[in-house]
């Protein structure tokens, strides 16, 4: 084999090193990605299927509720608008309360309730995490707009 050969099969078992190690690079990164949704999103069907993703939201006025056990919970996250069960098997934080934000881990069950891996609760009385914040401001803007179509109608 003559170098200038040598040479072009040494380059082109470079590259599909490279490429190799690119695309399971991106492939694991891609199995991390978590996208968020808020309730009214999850309602209308515009979350993937089987995949996982965060669902945020307030936590609703009395829904929480506890297994004789105390690990199992179920509440309600919703934007205002929609609602979306959540069940969670575990401890919540601290700051978990009704009524305020609330930023959830995991994937849509069958049954039709949001089968929650991770729960995280705001902070502080000022923080609400950014896309929470615009899914309430978005369903909020959405049933204003509802409402104004109703009430403009003879």
């Amino acid at each position: 084999m003559k170098p200038r050969q040598r040479r072009l099969l040494w380059v082109l078992a470079g590259l599909v090193l490279v490429s190799s190690a690119v695309a399971l690079v991106l492939r694991a990164l891609n199995s991390n990605v978590m996208f968020f949704y808020s309730p009214s999103q999850v309602q209308s069907g515009s979350v993937p299927h089987g995949a996982a993703f965060r669902l945020g939201g307030l936590v609703e006025q009395g829904s929480l509720q506890r297994s004789a056990d105390g690990l199992l919970l179920k509440f309600v996250v919703t934007d205002e608008v929609q609602r979306v069960p959540v069940q969670y098997r575990g401890l919540l934080p601290d700051l978990f309360r009704e009524g305020k934000g609330v930023v959830v881990s995991g994937k849509l069950a069958s049954e039709g309730y949001f089968h929650a891996t991770e729960v995280l609760a705001k902070h502080d009385e000022n923080y609400m995490p950014p896309e929470a914040a615009h899914a309430l401001k978005s369903a909020a803007d959405k049933a204003a707009d509802k409402a104004a179509e109703k009430g403009g109608r003879p």
